[in-house]
């Protein structure tokens, strides 16, 4: 009985999941801007190519996973911006593969940038429920595997100058029903729209201007469910190093760190403290990423690149 009503509740919690996790949660799209705004591709210029892993609310059974992966690239004198991004998630019995491609055309003005995005791709929803752990593992509902491609399309803004930057975007047009099957469970479950408000702001502290503060914020909602704030601050140490803390409404409290290693490589690592109810369950939320850049020289030998912490 009372493994039955464990079941019962973690099978709640993780179809609630689903529902407002469609799209994974990225902690660092504080440093690679990509993963929730098409505009963003080709900004730095030079070729660049970011991995992350994220271990959402470890310990507790089914909780999500997601690998990602995405590059970007200017072209045209840097008046084209293109890009891919792949996610791979998992929650639970389900796993979720995200494939996109990123086109941005950029406005140059003297100082500043305005950059118009798209993005087409598909989303993969499977889900396995012969790995549940059930009472009775003979019931035949559960012995399906499912499988749901659905093509999707999303847009966005951004303009940005060297020290400051805002952006809009809605990375998820199309509200595609996910599944038709499994007594009817699935059918509830539809692609709900997302709307990404980002902006923030680097000022230097001290006339050497070799320790600047870096505030942003992170306006998330998605139709149906409640709006979520990032409000984040960083402190940058001779454009080198990077820490700072973030507060993501009702969830958690986020510290940060990203450490150049090299003239091309940048390591990042960031760590969720859980507010929620959850944190009874879990221990918090890793997540890792490494980013590469370098020049095509029959490509950007004109171009100036930005540095790593500034916007443009």
């Amino acid at each position: 009985m009372l493994k039955g009503l464990k079941l019962f509740f973690i099978g709640i919690l993780l179809s609630i999941s689903s529902y407002a996790q469609q799209y994974p949660v990225f902690t660092q799209y504080y440093f690679n801007e990509l993963v929730i705004n098409p505009a963003y591709a080709g900004n730095h210029v030079q070729f660049s190519a970011s991995t992350s892993y994220r271990n959402q609310w470890v310990n507790f059974p089914g909780a999500p996973k997601t690998v990602s992966f995405s590059g970007h690239s200017s072209f045209w004198n840097g008046r084209i911006g293109v890009g891919l991004l792949v996610n791979h998630d998992e929650i639970g019995s389900y796993k979720n593969d995200n494939v996109y491609l990123m086109y941005s055309y950029n406005i140059r003005f003297p100082k500043s940038t305005f950059a118009m995005g798209l993005q087409t791709g598909f989303n993969m929803l499977g889900a396995d429920f012969s790995q549940l752990d059930l009472q009775n593992p003979d019931d035949a509902s559960f012995n399906a595997f499912l499988r749901e491609v659905k093509p999707n399309f999303g847009a966005g803004v951004y303009y940005n100058r060297k020290n400051f930057f805002v952006g809009l975007s809605v990375p998820f047009i199309l509200n595609n029903a996910v599944a038709t099957t499994f007594e009817g469970l699935l059918n509830e479950i539809k692609e709900r729209r997302y709307y990404f408000l980002r902006s923030g702001a680097i000022f230097p502290l001290g006339a050497s201007k070799n320790v600047k503060i870096n505030p942003s914020i992170l306006l998330r909602t998605q139709e149906g469910m409640a709006v979520s704030l990032d409000i984040n601050n960083a402190f940058i140490f001779y454009d080198a190093l990077s820490t700072g803390v973030s507060l993501r409404s009702g969830d958690s409290i986020i510290t940060f760190i990203d450490l150049k290693l090299s003239e091309k490589f940048h390591f990042a690592y960031s760590y969720d403290w859980t507010q929620s109810d959850l944190a009874i369950f879990s221990n918090g939320t890793h997540e890792f990423m490494i980013n590469y850049r370098a020049r095509i020289n029959v490509v950007h030998k004109n171009l100036q690149c930005p540095k790593f912490y500034d916007y443009r």
